[in-house]
């Protein structure tokens, strides 16, 4: 049976058109035919794309899992052809690649089929390995560090220890040689990033210990340098962002009357720093020195005043990504007072999504840790749905 002559585009935007005017069953047929027009084509990235969202509007729609499968397991394998033809490229574009791998398991996860996504992440990991060895051995130290971080993440998802193990060492010891360019450049703020990054690799070697709160601290001590030349420059925005990174590094290293010092002096600096930015009419920027003070208030342990200040981002703007940012700075205070592992690989999973943008990916993991620790979390919670006028469920 012939689709039709209508070009794929054509039918991709009659199908939303007949969505937005609530010719919901009509909609979802054209937009079918869409994608297999685009497959039928050769154009298989947006075949999938059109798969998925055919998949994922069916089960917002209706909660069934089971008629969103086929549409959503379509798409899952069409990303699956197209991670093939791209790892067999001279040049792989790894935006893409982790796009496709991403897309991949977020399909399995929701369908709930343990069974594939563990399959494919495995899959996923070993794949990101032999390319990390493989950017090693061209001595590409930059590009081997962003593959093996894909790779471990996909060992974290099946928790294979050895392999946790084993890519987490390389990452240790290839971000070593980075740091100490850095450091040999007196690029502090770079260095500060490294070492705060490590961390998380060395973690995964010995725990929350004593290894991986002198690696926080040695950032903690590298912001804070990078905060004085800041300061002496005369340059307040950066001095104050420093150090708020100075007081989380110092306090995921439980360095507590370091991390209470600099969040009360920043605290102070920001309030001043705020003033101005409001009496100039400039909110944006007000905006993200508040967000500043919040995360420096939450490090006190101050909940309630950080809250009062959220409420005052939220009177600006309502981004969801400070409300992921403020929430990140509660599980990271709760991960140092409670030297919690977990929390910690929590953390990691959310600025994962952060650095792409895919805040409401961060906050459904942040979500999911308020409510595993609603012992702890439940006044906070509390609070933070009442600044944004939700109602708790």
């Amino acid at each position: 049976m012939l689709l039709g002559t209508e070009a794929p585009e054509d039918l991709e935007q009659m199908g939303f058109r007949k969505i937005t005017n609530g010719k919901i069953g009509e909609g979802l047929k054209t937009l079918l035919r869409a994608a297999k027009a685009y497959e039928s084509r050769g154009s298989t990235l947006e075949a999938a794309r059109i798969y998925r969202y055919i998949g994922m509007f069916m089960l917002n729609r209706t909660n069934s899992v089971d008629k969103s499968r086929p549409p959503l397991l379509k798409s899952a394998y069409l990303y699956i052809r197209l991670i093939s033809d791209e790892i067999e490229k001279e040049e792989v574009n790894l935006d893409r690649l982790e796009d496709f791998c991403l897309n991949v398991l977020e399909i399995f996860s929701t369908l709930g089929d343990m069974k594939n996504l563990h399959r494919y992440a495995k899959e996923f990991a070993k794949m990101y390995e032999d390319l990390g060895d493989a950017y090693y051995s061209a001595e590409d130290i930059t590009t081997s560090i962003r593959v093996y971080e894909a790779s471990l993440r996909h060992y974290r998802i099946i928790k294979d220890e050895e392999g946790i193990r084993l890519i987490s060492e390389k990452l240790v010891t290839l971000y070593g040689k980075v740091a100490e360019e850095r450091l040999e450049k007196n690029d502090h703020v770079g260095a500060a990033d490294i070492f705060f990054r490590v961390a998380f690799f060395i973690k995964d070697l010995f725990g929350y210990d004593l290894h991986f709160m002198e690696m926080m601290d040695t950032a903690g001590k590298n912001y804070e340098k990078a905060s004085k030349l800041s300061y002496a420059e005369g340059d307040l925005d950066k001095t104050t962002e420093l150090l708020v990174k100075a007081q989380y590094s110092y306090l995921l290293g439980r360095n507590f009357n370091r991390a209470k010092l600099i969040g009360l002096n920043v605290s102070r600096m920001l309030y001043q720093i705020i003033t101005t930015y409001k009496s100039m009419g400039e909110l944006d920027a007000a905006a993200k020195k508040l967000m500043e003070l919040s995360k420096a208030m939450i490090g006190l342990g101050k909940f309630e005043n950080a809250i009062e200040v959220y409420r005052s981002i939220l009177d600006i703007s309502e981004k969801l990504e400070y409300k992921v940012a403020v929430r990140k700075s509660v599980l990271e205070y709760l991960a140092a007072v409670k030297s919690d592992i977990n929390l910690l690989e929590t953390i990691d999973a959310v600025e994962f999504y952060i650095k792409k943008k895919k805040y409401n990916e961060a906050l459904e993991l942040i979500e999911e840790a308020f409510e595993q620790h609603s012992g702890e979390l439940g006044k906070i919670k509390k609070l933070l749905y009442s600044a944004e006028g939700v109602n708790e469920k």
